[in-house]
């Protein structure tokens, strides 16, 4: 983990696979000079205290959250060996569907952080769906190249295929206490939807 590249981030958001009953975050290098750098920009960019050279934050996984964090970590694996298994199931029973289900390379692991599917409908579907008591969420509905700071700048964006799938996709529930009858109801009612 973490190992393309120079620099690797993991986010221990709440509700992450891995995730902390607060904000928090990790980076991580093996480049020495880019660890000493992040640790003192961690620390307001301080080499030591109350000695700054530039500006930083103060950005440390304060205690409680770390140990909230390293006794979760014991079930990261099976967590996320569960995930994967829920999209399995997904995956065989919205086969036939008319959305478009996620695309798993053979070379990678995917840990389902999110089971996004695309819809052509996805507001009805989304409706449908909240009828019958499922929540879904949508990860993210602006593009990035829409947002205020990129809009008001000089690079100019063309991405039709970002603006499609912005407007087609839709995250179901995922997480490693999903139970099998609770997925086959969700297929079930994109089915019965799609139909």
């Amino acid at each position: 983990m973490g190992s393309i590249g120079d620099i690797g981030c993991f986010s221990f958001y709440p509700t992450k696979n891995l995730g902390a009953y607060g904000d928090g975050g990790m980076i991580v290098t093996n480049v020495s000079e880019l660890s000493e750098k992040l640790i003192q920009l961690r620390s307001y960019g301080q080499i030591r205290k109350y000695h700054h050279d530039f500006i930083g934050f103060n950005s440390r996984l304060d205690e409680i959250q770390a140990s909230i964090l390293r006794v979760k970590l014991k079930n990261l694996e099976n967590w996320n060996n569960r995930r994967r298994k829920i999209a399995e199931l997904y995956n065989k029973l919205l086969q036939q569907s008319d959305v478009i289900l996620i695309d798993e390379k053979k070379y990678c692991k995917h840990v389902y952080h999110q089971y996004v599917i695309r819809s052509k409908n996805r507001e009805y579907l989304k409706e449908e769906l909240l009828n019958k008591g499922i929540q879904t969420q949508i990860h993210y509905p602006i593009p990035v190249h829409f947002q205020k700071f990129y809009l008001n700048s000089s690079m100019k964006f063309v991405l039709p295929v970002t603006e499609e799938i912005c407007n087609e996709i839709l995250s179901l529930p995922m997480y490693p206490g999903l139970k099998d009858d609770e997925i086959i109801y969700i297929a079930e009612t994109i089915e019965n939807a799609s139909s």
